[in-house]
Parts: structure tokens; C-alpha cells; sequence
């Protein structure tokens, strides 16, 4: 996840989708179990504070792995510059994965 996703201040678009897989099995990661939840942890980088916490939605009923997020709820309302995401599941077992961080550059609106 290395690819910097690049918004604007105050939108709420777009919508990102997102395949988690399983690292050692290179599968898509089941998020079936409908107790199963999926969330991005918005913060700006070099910061501890999340400014946001983002509930995803499944896609397929998350056989596949793929769940999509968008910033409603003035995720974006924040100043111009970097921040990062981190996306983790929480399954019914009560274990949460943590996967890699999401990198986002966010610009000011005309």
C-alpha cells in the first residue's frame, strides 16, 4: 500500500476499496461473520490523536476480502497536508489485525 491516495479538503469522495488478504496464505482474508468489522484510523502523520475513525463496508459479503470506505461525516474538514489510515479488523473471537498503513495527501479546495 505504498500509492498515496490524494483528496480534497471537505469532499466526501471517493470511495476507496481496499482487498485484504492473508499474508501467509495469499488468500483474500474472510470477513464473513457478520460480527465481523472493518475500520480506517485517520490521524496526521507524525501525530498520535486519530481525528477520525471510518467504518467500512464489505463488499460481497466479505468472502472476498474487500471492503470500501469514504470520508463522509467531515472526515476531511481537516488542514492541507499528509495522513495515514489504519485499517484493522476485528473478528467475533475479539482479535484484532492490524495491516499496513494508508498513505493520503490532502489538498485545499479552490
Amino acid at each position: 500500500m505504498a500509492d498515496v491516495i490524494k483528496v480534497v479538503k471537505g469532499d466526501e469522495l471517493p470511495i476507496i476499496t481496499l482487498t485484504l488478504t492473508d499474508d501467509v496464505a495469499n488468500t483474500p482474508l474472510d470477513l464473513s461473520n457478520v460480527n465481523t468489522t472493518v475500520s480506517v484510523k485517520f490521524r496526521a502523520v507524525n501525530t498520535t490523536t486519530v481525528l477520525s475513525t471510518i467504518a467500512c463496508s464489505k463488499l460481497n459479503n466479505g468472502t472476498d476480502g474487500k471492503v470500501t470506505f469514504n470520508f463522509t461525516g467531515g472526515v476531511l474538514d481537516v488542514d492541507e497536508g499528509m495522513y495515514e489510515g489504519e485499517v484493522s479488523v476485528v473478528f467475533p473471537s475479539g482479535t484484532q489485525t492490524v495491516y499496513d498503513v494508508l498513505k493520503f495527501r490532502v489538498r485545499s479546495n479552490f
